[in-house]
This record gives C-alpha cells, sequence and structure tokens, in this order.
C-alpha cells in the first residue's frame, strides 16, 4: 500500500502527498452540493459572493458543504439548509443526481449535484452572517446569454454551472427529468 503524508494541517483543509502528488482534503465536511433549482417562474437561481481563491466575484449555483454542521447530515439535508440559506427558497423535495470529484487532480473532494423541486419563498437569502450572497433569478431561456455577460464583465463563473444547466431537464443518463419544477 502507498504511503501517504501529510505536509499541512489546517483548520478546513489538510494536504497530503502520495508518491509524488500532493493534494488537498478537507477536514471540516464530507462532500460538498451543488443545488439546481427553478423557481415557479421558470427563473434559474444563481449566487453571486467573492471568492478568496480566485480574488474575483463569482457566480455559482447554491452549493454548500455536506456535514459541516453536523457528523453524518445527508446530501439532501444539506442541499435543503443551503438552498434556503442562501437564495431564501424553500425546496419541497429535492432530487439527488450523481455525485463526484470536483477536481480530481487537486482534491478528494466529491461534489453531488440534486435538483431541488416544488420551491417556494420564504426570506430573503444572502446567507448566513459570515456570507454575502447576492441573489440572481435568471429566466432560464437567458440563463447562457446572461452568463456570457457576466464573463465579459469579469466575473469568475464556476464551469460546473453548466453541468446543473445540463440538470434542469435532463437526468445524469440523457433521459429527460420528470417533474422538473
Amino acid at each position: 500500500m502507498d504511503q501517504t503524508e501529510t505536509l499541512f494541517n489546517g483548520r478546513y483543509l489538510r494536504i497530503r502527498r502520495r508518491r509524488h502528488w500532493e493534494y488537498a482534503e478537507r477536514t471540516n465536511a464530507s462532500a460538498a452540493v451543488i443545488i439546481v433549482a427553478i423557481t415557479p417562474e421558470d427563473r434559474l437561481l444563481l449566487v453571486e459572493q467573492f471568492r478568496i481563491p480566485v480574488d474575483a466575484r463569482s457566480i455559482e449555483m447554491p452549493a454548500g458543504l455536506v456535514g459541516d454542521l453536523q457528523d453524518g447530515e445527508s446530501v439532501e439535508t444539506a442541499a435543503l439548509r443551503e438552498l434556503e440559506e442562501e437564495t431564501g427558497w424553500r425546496a419541497g423535495r429535492i432530487e439527488y443526481l450523481m455525485a463526484g470529484p470536483s477536481s480530481s487532480g487537486m482534491s478528494n473532494e466529491t461534489v453531488a449535484f440534486v435538483r431541488a423541486l416544488d420551491l417556494v419563498r420564504v426570506g430573503p437569502g444572502g446567507g448566513d452572517e459570515t456570507e454575502d450572497i447576492r441573489v440572481h433569478e435568471v429566466p432560464r431561456s437567458e440563463a447562457a446569454a446572461w452568463l456570457a455577460a457576466r464573463m465579459r464583465e469579469g466575473y469568475s463563473i464556476d464551469p460546473k454551472l453548466y453541468a446543473g444547466l445540463w440538470f434542469i431537464d435532463r437526468n445524469p443518463d440523457g433521459t429527460a427529468a420528470t417533474n422538473a419544477r
């Protein structure tokens, strides 16, 4: 078996080396979840926040860590919590779609995609007291053009967002999503 060496232990990350490869591990969560959410008015929910690692405002789908508040938290429970906290929308149900590595060459982090269904507005969103999140409700038919305009303005656009756009109407196997809202 390969020996793994710890190079650095931080509050939220650990840097490891196995053979010649260095990579990061999360120490405060079991995974991350990205939430694909369309309002009853056919608007895509997106969030904007400043991201220190890229030194820019970033446009993303609502997302969050799984298990950062309680051990054993499910992807679905974390998705419900994060969607409401970040956007002010509550989902009547969550549909799990798939999970995989967020950046397989740099981290062991796994990210899951879920579809939020039966949305109801319950608050303003904006995140918790440590976050400064701006919520965007973009007409689904205008999402690609809206994102291209934000790129031209210098925003960082999370590429995983485009996988989320696929999941609005399709399942991971390409079949049509039923009850996608």
